[in-house]
């Protein structure tokens, strides 16, 4: 019996945007020091990520996965949610009581 290991990259984000159709924006922050003093600076990048299911939604914190080219930018697949987002109640004020 052998097991098999993957080579393919994961990385965890949140998702941005999930208005198109099996297709979310998700924003993927990094942490690596400065070369120069070393001080930590944050990092941001957008990927376009395979959603086959539309299980995300925006908000929700995702595990992706590097997969083969499947459009023009997509080049990752949505291997799980690790959280989903949590919507609060916001009260609404009547207007002109």
């Amino acid at each position: 019996m052998s097991t098999k290991s993957s080579n393919r990259k994961e990385q965890v984000g949140i998702v941005i945007s999930a208005k198109t159709p099996k297709t979310l924006v998700v924003r993927v922050e990094r942490r690596a020091p400065e070369p120069q003093f070393g001080k930590l600076m944050k990092s941001t990048k957008n990927y376009h990520v395979h959603d086959e299911h539309s299980a995300a939604h925006e908000g929700d914190r995702v595990k992706i996965i590097e997969s083969r080219p499947l459009s023009k930018t997509k080049r990752w697949r949505l291997a799980a949610v690790v959280a989903q987002a949590t919507m609060q109640a916001v009260p609404v004020e009547p207007v002109g009581v």
